[in-house]
């Protein structure tokens, strides 16, 4: 068959659903490439445009973001802001609540994202996302205030060009 003739066909599946099975690839030792979903992650990484690098946690530290499931079969992928023990306390770049969850909740780490569409990962071990993680994490007290800017007029002036949302 030419490549001319190939019909890729893009298929949406709950979290609840489609985790489980990322879960599984993960613990066989793989590494899962997932489209973002949400917006708990703004203003950086966007629904439908990013992508997520996901790998088997270990070496958990402040300021890695994963996967966690923080009630039965409700996962968000957010960043660990704090630990203390067997518990962790997460958060959301776009949110302003924590979630908390234990160690065993963490499901995957990420090694990094796929960002705007490019085939360049941005590792979350690299300059860049240690330099962003550092800023974002210490611009907490304002953080609602840039939130706020980045919805009402940032994404007005430069809205998000996401893949094709009606898969």
């Amino acid at each position: 068959m030419s490549q001319r003739n190939i019909k890729v066909i893009e298929k949406q599946f709950c979290n609840s659903v489609i985790i489980p099975e990322v879960i599984k690839i993960i613990n066989e030792g793989h590494t899962v490439t997932l489209p973002l979903k949400g917006y708990s992650m703004r203003p950086f990484l966007e629904d439908g445009r990013d992508k997520v690098l996901l790998t088997i946690p270990e070496n958990l530290k402040v300021g890695d973001p994963v996967l966690a499931e923080i009630e039965p079969q409700h996962y968000v992928l957010h960043r660990i802001i704090d630990i203390n023990g067997n518990d962790i306390v997460l958060r959301g770049d776009g949110n302003l609540s924590n979630e908390y969850c234990k160690k065993s909740d963490i499901r995957c780490a990420v090694i990094g994202f796929y960002r705007k569409g490019r085939t360049t990962l941005d590792r979350i071990d690299g300059k860049k996302w240690r330099f962003y993680s550092f800023l974002w994490m210490r611009l907490s007290p304002i953080r609602k205030y840039l939130l706020a800017f980045h919805r009402r007029i940032w994404l007005r002036i430069f809205p998000v060009k996401a893949k094709n949302k009606n898969m």
